[in-house]
């Protein structure tokens, strides 16, 4: 069964007051012909009225696939929405999702346009299907359709009961896309809103044009149980947040896009950070596309304590136990403490009034939860870590942020735990780079296959060991391409060990060890197999300068 989520947009909800007015934003779209420049066809005057069925095969001969039904005509309905199996006259918006009625909704509100803006008489509803010829005077509805696109705009409208001091002034447009999985038949959908003044009808509720129940926007299916709700629907303050902001990465205020394949709503925001709710590094988590909508999973999964200043258990204590550290060791604020040895300490620590060796920079200092004192200063749970190649940090774990991360996989392909779009040929690609499995990658790397636990590089590099200067998170050591905890490799004294597929034998090198208060491992490969511990008595990791510098070139990382 699917399960039903609120689509989290990559939006910033802001409080504002129920009688804030958000001035012109997104510009529309216009030169479309008719008096106002938004189309020759317009609905009559009217109050909950819709159009008559418009046939879509002119813009989209396959039609328009949405959710589970392709669909070749559409009705436009006067309080700000499409739908496709019916007209629709309800002007309070019910909640998402609502049955047998799948339509896009821009705006989903109490509008009324039975008078030409600026004009207090409240005329009887018109013909429908016949244009008002006092339309060019705005408070009405047009649409336009050409080849491969229909736009709808709602001009200056006004809400009930006649009144027209607030207005709404916004956009639908639907674009044919061509290609990707449902062919012919996907599309993308823009929401532009350039004058954002009420909220609710009187008969919604509201009082001049606020209170009650709020417009809404979004997509339904009809099917009960998927939708996609931009966050703020049917809520005080809808009409301004639509107005100044914005679902894009770089925020185009007034401007709401999405892509519509195969049927379903692509996430605009998967990939992007979230909390789960859940305690400790539990909490962390990242957008992932669930059923139409969206859920936050969590990418930092509960394991063993660890001092480290975070609750890794995620049982809501920080660093208890009393096994997490060494030997006599206590954990003090995310850091291992040792027992002074007749008085004194390893370089860089000082001998307590407790008898404990500790930085001294560090005595008076109280640093908030899931951060600890290094110098002085209160750090972040990823400080000092470096992760292996093709990796993250997020909580202090170093993890693979694409690992898990479901992309369309038509039309998009994970990069840096990211759905990007697919490339289709090299000239969608940068200079220097090729199209190979439908991302860009660096052409001298493009279709090369590395061994486990090593990364192609550009800059006749090849494949290099993804451990390669990685400083691993506390009690973790890099092997294979990833941190892993210390327990978990095979000790050097066991000597030889079997690998169980193959039947070989293979030498296990020497791990090394890091000294008890740096509480870090730095690992890189020397034979394919095991690691070698390589570090400064400061835990900073000895590597080539060419090779760090390549970490920053082109690196990709892809999951279909």
């Amino acid at each position: 069964m699917k399960k039903t989520r609120l689509l989290q947009l990559a939006c910033a909800l802001i409080g504002v007051a129920a009688s804030s007015i958000a001035g012109a934003q997104a510009p529309l779209l216009g030169s479309l012909g008719g008096p106002r420049g938004f189309g020759s066809d317009c609905l009559h005057r009217n109050d909950d009225g819709s159009s008559p069925l418009i046939d879509l095969t002119e813009a989209f001969p396959a039609g328009l696939r949405f959710f589970d039904e392709i669909h070749t005509s559409v009705y436009v309905n006067t309080n700000g929405n499409l739908t496709f199996s019916g007209p629709l006259s309800t002007f309070t918006p019910n909640a998402f999702p609502v049955a047998n009625r799948p339509m896009i909704a821009p705006y989903w509100a109490d509008v009324d346009i039975r008078h030409p803006a600026g004009s207090d008489e409240c005329s009887a509803t018109g013909t429908t299907g016949v244009c008002p010829s006092d339309a060019s005077g705005g408070n009405a509805v047009w649409w336009h359709l050409e080849p491969g696109r229909m736009v709808v705009t709602w001009d200056e409208v006004g809400y009930y009961e006649c009144s027209t001091d607030l207005r709404m002034h916004f956009q639908l447009i639907l674009t044919a896309v061509p290609s990707c999985g449902g062919g012919a038949t996907d599309f993308d959908v823009e929401f532009r809103f350039n004058r954002c003044e009420w909220e609710t009808g009187d008969a919604s509720g509201g009082t001049d044009g606020f209170g009650g129940t709020e417009g809404q926007s979004g997509f339904d299916a009809g099917n009960s149980t998927d939708f996609i709700e931009i966050p703020g629907s049917r809520e005080p303050g809808i009409a301004d947040l639509l107005c100044s902001d914005s679902n894009l990465p770089i925020s185009d205020p007034g401007v709401w896009r999405f892509q519509i394949r195969s049927g379903r709503v692509i996430c605009p925001d998967a990939g992007a950070a979230c909390t789960t709710g859940d305690p400790g590094v539990c909490g962390e988590g990242v957008v992932q596309c669930v059923g139409g909508g969206t859920e936050c999973q969590a990418v930092v999964p509960a394991s063993d304590e660890i001092c480290d200043a975070l609750d890794n258990d995620c049982d809501g204590s920080v660093d208890e136990g009393e096994s997490i550290c060494p030997g006599l060791g206590i954990c003090d604020r995310g850091v291992c403490t040792d027992v002074c040895f007749e008085g004194s300490c390893p370089a860089g620590l000082e001998c307590n009034d407790e008898g404990r060796c500790a930085e001294p920079s560090c005595a008076d200092v109280e640093c908030p939860a899931g951060q600890r004192c290094s110098g002085g200063e209160c750090v972040e749970a990823c400080a000092g870590i470096t992760c292996p190649l093709g990796q993250d940090c997020v909580a202090g774990r170093c993890l693979d942020l694409c690992e898990d991360l479901e992309c369309d996989p038509e039309c998009s392909v994970c990069s840096d735990g990211e759905c990007v779009p697919r490339c289709d040929s090299p000239a969608d690609c940068p200079t220097g780079e090729t199209c190979y499995d439908g991302i860009c990658e660096p052409t001298e790397c493009a279709g090369v296959s590395c061994p486990a636990g090593t990364y192609c590089l550009p800059g006749g590099m090849g494949c290099v060991d993804a451990c390669a200067s990685a400083v691993c998170p506390t009690g973790e050591t890099c092997d294979m391409g990833a941190c892993v905890p210390n327990d978990s490799i095979i000790p050097p004294d066991m000597g030889l060990a079997e690998e169980p597929d193959s039947g070989m034998v293979i030498e296990q090198p020497d791990l090394g060890q890091a000294e008890p208060d740096m509480g870090r491992v730095v690992g890189t490969r020397d034979d394919g197999c095991g690691c070698t511990t390589l570090g400064t008595e400061t835990g900073a990791p000895v590597f080539p300068l060419f090779l760090s510098g390549l970490v920053l070139l082109g690196l990709r990382r892809r999951r279909d």
